[in-house]
């Protein structure tokens, strides 16, 4: 058994299907939505900081007086279809998809009894929408993750807790850690990606002793993993996997699991009305940063954010299809893979290695000039047998005059489609 301590609990082994899955799909969806300008953190801006352009916003788009409560009922997911939601991203390859249950602004996307009245049954859709959409993906065979934010920006028994210097609990005890619970006994999540915890320590969360039921009493003790979101100082040091910040990149590999969430919108993670094309990641960003982060090992969690009416933008859904056909081509480099001896190399970002067993692969971001694909560190042998995913045959090499191998690659792309980005060779017998 797990003692509530971190010692105990960083000990936990992870649960294998995490690492395997590799890419997730994330979605920030709540009453944010509805303004759906400047970003998730639209009310503190607003509320908090006082910001003159949120004010101005307010002022020009909403009638005198309008608080933050006013947005709630026109949270309204008409068009909310988890069954297509599912498809989608399934589509998109992912093996394990993350729904915020609730934002820093407190408003719960289930019917919380800890949260009377802001919370998606009460007001809003009149839904549950973490339910919903848990159906859906099960149906679909995908992972469930559920996004809990432990504080709430404006809750007063937050600000009460705080002005103690968080030495009184009352928030902890009657709102974060029933919802916890809840959440946890309600849809048996597979995982719990935890946030907002910056300001207090984890002894306030009472985090440690929220694990230790989970991993050792909880209906998914065996299978849930979690993140390193728990306390402030927590980040990178305690929990299971490590995501250590937004967009977060460690540029070599390291020595424990970790994740990369990164947002189609490279400005918000909620939706924005306001948003421009530029502003959305291209093909080839959500490519290199997907290959990036698997050959050091870590695990790849793309962000969209649905409309108040549950509409996920046409070229959100564009972007996350393009993924998805690239997977189809190239995942057997990618899912279930292990970082190999050298991770890239080091002449260029643009070749990054991955294996599976005795089997490597070199995954190219840019179609060399002249077609000779020039890799330094494989040390090939007589038998060594190399292929392109996504093109049938196989493709001649010679050892190159000074080390590794020279490739000739197919002159046709190996796709009718323009150019992709990003191709996989296969290479079997190298060491």
């Amino acid at each position: 058994r797990y003692r509530p301590d971190w010692a105990s609990l960083n000990a936990r082994p992870l649960p294998p299907w995490f690492d395997r899955a590799k890419v997730g799909v994330f979605v920030h969806w709540g009453v944010f939505s509805v303004p759906a300008w400047g970003s998730e953190w639209f009310w503190w801006h607003w509320q908090g900081l006082h910001d003159a352009a949120y004010e101005r916003f307010v002022r020009r788009r909403f009638p005198p007086g309008t608080t933050y409560a006013d947005f709630a009922p026109r949270f309204t997911a008409h068009d909310f279809q988890p069954r297509q939601w599912a498809r989608l991203f399934r589509q998109a390859g992912a093996r394990y998809v993350v729904l915020t249950t609730k934002h820093h602004e407190g408003f719960t996307n289930w019917g919380s009894s800890v949260s009377w009245n802001w919370n998606s049954v009460d007001t809003g859709p009149h839904r549950d929408l973490v339910g919903e959409l848990g159906e859906a993906l099960r149906e679909s065979n995908l992972r469930y993750g559920l996004y809990h934010s432990l504080m709430e920006w404006f809750n007063p028994l937050y600000l009460a807790d705080k002005k103690s210097e968080f030495k009184t609990q009352s928030f902890v005890l009657k709102k974060t850690m029933p919802e916890l619970y809840d959440l946890v006994l309600k849809y048996k999540p597979d995982l719990i990606w935890s946030d907002g915890d910056w300001e207090a320590p984890d002894s306030y969360w009472n985090s440690t002793s929220f694990l230790a039921w989970l991993y050792n009493d909880s209906p998914v003790k065996d299978t849930v993993v979690v993140n390193d979101r728990w306390g402030r100082g927590c980040s990178c040091r305690h929990g299971g996997f490590f995501n250590c910040a937004d967009k977060y990149s460690p540029g070599t590999l390291p020595d424990h699991k970790w994740e990369m969430c990164s947002s189609l919108d490279k400005l918000s993670w909620g939706y924005r009305s306001n948003m421009s094309l530029a502003e959305v990641m291209d093909e080839m960003s959500m490519i290199e940063e997907l290959v990036q982060t698997v050959s050091l090992g870590g695990n790849y969690l793309l962000n969209v954010g649905p409309t108040k009416e549950g509409v996920i933008a046409p070229i959100f859904q564009e972007r996350l299809l393009a993924l998805g056909r690239w997977l189809d081509t190239n995942g057997e480099a990618i899912y279930e893979t292990q970082p190999w001896r050298v991770q890239m190399e080091n002449t260029t970002d643009t070749v990054w290695y991955t294996s599976n067993g005795p089997v490597v692969f070199a995954i190219f971001l840019l179609w060399p000039r002249d077609s000779d694909l020039h890799l330094l560190s494989p040390i090939p042998s007589p038998g060594t047998r190399v292929t392109l995913l996504g093109y049938a045959g196989t493709l001649k090499w010679q050892k190159s005059p000074g080390k590794g191998m020279l490739i000739t690659l197919p002159y046709m792309l190996p796709s009718p489609l323009p150019p992709q980005s990003g191709w996989a060779v296969k290479l079997e017998g190298v060491k």
